[in-house]
């Protein structure tokens, strides 16, 4: 889990600790750990992990980590990180063309505000090898400490881009050979029959309204999964797994 200042970022949490180091320790500025948790197993790996970096491990009292993480569930462990700078637009525009004629899927969430099914919809993004999660900036959850901790350290692995306008996202990516698929219970077509192309961006609307009218307009398709009678719908973070995996399955991508 993590919070920000202007300049520092503060992670905490065993797995988001385990993935900035995998993938960000030259970032990592300061370290503590809870008195009496050294002997914990994993929390003794971060503690090699970190020294093997140069990184200087500082015990600490609970009531200080409680309050660097603003009473946060930190698992004994706090890191400070040099604040990764906000992705937007142009962030995606350059991965995008940089990826053109590749295999690639993406994640867009349109009008997810509970930042606990931002960070479920995060891990699966992880799980399924997304390049990106795309969110409008105006109409989305933020990256909190609460998304953050959902996401079990797939914040730290997969791109989150908060764009201006998602239309005009969405006409870039088709632009660049992406095809775009949205999600929704009245789709015509069957998601396990449907074939998705190797560059996809899966749509997810909120579960109250589903996509806005525009961003189910720029959708190629619509597809629904089936659910036994009765059952209006799927948390939309339960939906994205399941449509995620769908997309990898049909691409046969992720064969190992």
């Amino acid at each position: 889990m993590s919070k920000k200042s202007s300049s520092r970022e503060i992670v905490y949490g065993v797995n988001p600790v385990f993935s900035a180091l995998e993938t960000s320790p030259e970032k990592i500025t300061a370290a503590w750990v809870a008195k009496g948790r050294e002997g914990d197993r994993r929390v003794a790996q971060i503690i090699k992990e970190l020294e093997a970096n140069g990184i200087r491990v500082q015990g600490a009292l609970s009531h200080f980590l409680d309050e660097k993480t603003d009473g946060g569930v930190h698992q004994g462990v706090v890191i400070e990180m040099l604040a990764t700078p906000a992705r937007d637009e142009h962030y995606l525009q350059d991965l995008v063309e940089s990826l053109e004629g590749q295999e690639q899927l993406y994640l867009v969430l349109d009008g997810i505000t509970d930042p606990r099914n931002l960070g479920a919809c995060m891990r699966s993004a992880w799980a399924a090898g997304c390049k990106a999660v795309i969110v409008p900036r105006d109409k989305s959850a933020p990256l909190s400490p609460v998304a953050r901790k959902a996401a079990d350290g797939a914040a730290e692995a997969v791109p989150f881009v908060a764009v201006t306008n998602l239309a005009r996202a969405l006409d870039f990516m088709r632009d660049h050979g992406i095809e775009v698929v949205g999600l929704a219970g009245e789709g015509a077509v069957n998601i396990f029959s449907y074939g998705f192309q190797k560059a996809s961006a899966l749509v997810l609307g909120s579960e109250e309204s589903g996509m806005r009218r525009l961003t189910r307009e720029k959708c190629d398709a619509i597809v629904r999964i089936p659910m036994a009678e009765g059952v209006e719908s799927l948390n939309v973070s339960v939906a994205s797994g399941v449509a995620l995996f769908e997309a990898v399955r049909s691409t046969g991508a992720l064969q190992n």
